[in-house]
């Protein structure tokens, strides 16, 4: 199996981390600061340098306004809205 870091949903995962931290209106640095950690800190999340356990996702998400259900919610939407593309490029590849 490949690792995670190396799979797509874990480029989704990351997209939709940023996301939602650009659609709270906080910055990086602002982020980080609201949890105690330096600036690179988010910097290296986004970047998927450093990985979050589920307890640091959950703060995260609180910290961004929202709460780690409807953070899982849309990271599995943006996953099935990506295979759908997926999907339908293949198909359209075969005609």
């Amino acid at each position: 199996m490949t690792k995670a870091i190396y799979r797509r949903e874990h480029v989704i995962f990351l997209q939709e981390l940023k996301r939602m931290r650009v659609e709270s209106g906080m910055t990086q640095a602002q982020c980080s600061t609201a949890l105690g950690r330096p600036q690179s800190f988010m910097s290296d999340v986004e970047r998927g340098v450093r990985r979050l356990d589920t307890v640091q996702l959950r703060d995260l998400c609180e910290v961004l306004g929202r709460d780690l259900i409807s953070f899982t919610k849309s990271f599995e939407q943006a996953l099935s809205d990506e295979n759908g593309k997926t999907i339908r490029t293949a198909e359209k590849e075969r005609h």
